[in-house]
């Protein structure tokens, strides 16, 4: 009845693009304690997505879906989402919208060579690095720089802001190794980030 590929390895990608469309309400209606627990959840259902999906039995078509869908939904989440957070603090300068425009361009051409890689089985064996700055990380550093503005002024604020948006633009496709998470840093990961939305719950 519907096009596309409904299996259960998909699920958490979507929650993840529930999670940032969710944010992205809360940034409409200045709800921005919400709106970073909901990018910090996003990047928690990005962290465990893929190893969801490789427990799941799929068959070729249902795994490049999911590979395609995987970018796509990292693309709302760890892009468009911090680009609208931006916006929404007011952050609308004309060298803002630069760092927004770089943003975007070098998260989208990260993510397509990605793509481009695991399609033509370029990374074989498993996959101990990246290279350059993973999109996912944006759900770390804005939830983690929103933090300190709470002791900070505005103004320095700004421009923390507009360095982290263009230092993450380059790095995205940088061509340097970042080590991938593996094994016991997966749960370390998760006990930080709900330590992360607790202390954001108690400002």
């Amino acid at each position: 009845m519907f096009i596309g590929k409904y299996n259960k390895s998909l699920i958490i990608s979507y929650l993840g693009v529930t999670f940032a469309v969710v944010g992205m309400y809360f940034l409409a209606t200045k709800c921005f304690k919400s709106a970073i627990i909901c990018l910090i959840i996003a990047g928690v259902c990005d962290m465990f997505d893929g190893k969801i999906a490789r427990m799941c039995k799929r068959d070729k078509d249902e795994e490049m879906f999911g590979i395609q869908l995987d970018s796509l939904a990292d693309t709302i989440d760890f892009v468009a989402f911090p680009i609208v957070l931006g916006l929404s603090l007011g952050f609308n300068e004309w060298y803002n919208v630069v760092s927004y425009v770089l943003l975007a361009m070098a998260g989208i051409q990260r993510l397509c060579h990605f793509n481009v890689l695991v399609i033509n089985k370029k990374d074989k064996g498993p996959v101990k690095f990246y290279s350059g700055l993973p999109v996912t990380s944006t759900a770390i550093t804005y939830p983690l720089f929103w933090l300190i503005s709470n002791y900070i002024t505005t103004g320095a604020y700004h421009i923390i802001y507009t360095v982290l948006t263009y230092l993450t633009a380059f790095l995205f496709v940088l061509n340097i190794k970042i080590p991938k998470l593996r094994g016991v840093a997966y749960p370390i990961t998760a006990v930080v980030a709900v330590v992360a939305i607790v202390m954001i719950c108690l400002i």
